[in-house]
């Protein structure tokens, strides 16, 4: 008589236990070539990955304010040129005193800071060190949710790490440091860590997608990467002159809704407007006339509901070009003439 044990162990169960030699063949293929696909990515963009370490100008202010303390930092970034250019992430290398590039090989290199920009957190360095052979830049408009992905980077210092996963979704919008939306952002759970910033996001044929900028660090695997197409307009535009260059009009404002019976009288198409709550003396608002309690609802014919609205408006096209806004003054709707500046940093 057979026990329970000795029953179970030998149970004919065709449903479950008779898998054929064809469906494991097929699954040691599949899981065959997502490997393949990780390796031959991390092959080809490995060597043009870079660790960066960078040291800080701080005012001591166990000294007053006087004097200089010194903070290092780190994270990653991939030459995209033979000559030398690095991309990688403004919060990076930000007010960085001395920047040192460690390559994949080991060397140590003094880097030069081109230019930055923390409304997307981007930034390109470049050292003076011919013969590495640069990644090869993707389109960020061909990926699709569910791709394979491959970050690549240096987190806590390990060199050269990688991780693995998936697009989890597209157009996502993420907050940089300068309090603007970086636009058109991509969301992955290729694990990231201190370190990977900066780092490349890459397809399965070695092209890189996206520079990878931050991970919600209570959440698993929540992690974002710059849309590589936004990278190549920025790092352009840094090479050639150095900075982005943005409009802007000098308010501080919140969003505040609007009472619905003047949004019903005007026929606005907005329930929502930026109340300004402050004016920077001499800016392009000053100068137009506009008041503190003033409520921006549209700039140049364009409704605004907030102020990130009104950051996605104020383009470098329009500095020095009168522009039109229309605000509620308490209850009337009036069209003011404003001219943008240039935005300094």
């Amino acid at each position: 008589m057979l026990n329970k044990v000795d029953f179970l162990l030998n149970e004919d169960n065709s449903e479950n236990n008779n898998i054929s030699t064809a469906e494991v063949v097929n699954d040691e293929e599949l899981l065959d070539a997502y490997s393949a696909s990780v390796i031959k990515a991390t092959h080809v963009v490995s060597p043009a990955v870079v660790n960066i370490n960078v040291t800080l100008r701080r005012p001591d202010r166990r000294n007053g304010g006087r004097g200089i303390e010194h903070q290092t930092g780190s994270g990653s970034g991939f030459l995209f040129t033979p000559d030398g250019f690095i991309l990688t992430n403004s919060h990076v290398v930000y007010n960085a005193s001395k920047i040192e590039v460690v390559l994949s090989d080991g060397r140590n290199v003094i880097a030069d800071a081109i230019g930055d920009d923390p409304d997307t957190d981007l930034a390109v360095i470049k050292i003076d060190y011919p013969g590495i052979n640069p990644v090869k830049m993707g389109n960020s408009e061909t990926i699709q949710v569910g791709q394979l992905v491959i970050a690549i980077g240096n987190p806590y210092g390990f060199q050269t790490t990688v991780t693995a996963g998936v697009v989890s979704a597209l157009g996502r919008s993420l907050r940089s440091s300068s309090g603007r939306l970086i636009e058109d952002v991509i969301q992955t759970d290729a694990a990231l860590n201190p370190g990977n910033s900066g780092g490349p996001l890459v397809n399965s044929r070695g092209e890189v997608i996206g520079v990878n900028t931050a991970a919600i660090l209570p959440a698993q695997n929540i992690c974002f990467a710059t849309a590589i197409n936004t990278a190549k307009y920025v790092a352009a535009k840094l090479i050639n002159e150095g900075r982005i260059k943005r409009s802007y009009i000098g308010i501080a404002g919140q969003n505040v809704p609007i009472h619905r019976r003047i949004v019903y009288h005007y026929n606005l198409p907005v329930s929502k407007a930026i109340m300004i709550a402050g004016i920077a003396n001499n800016s392009p608002a000053a100068k137009a006339g506009l008041l503190t309690g003033d409520r921006i609802v549209s700039f140049n014919d364009s409704p605004v509901a907030g102020i990130d609205d009104l950051h996605r408006l104020l383009t470098d096209g329009l500095v020095g070009v009168k522009s039109k806004m229309k605000v509620l003054r308490g209850t009337e709707l009036m069209e003011i003439e404003i001219v943008p500046a240039e935005k300094k940093e």
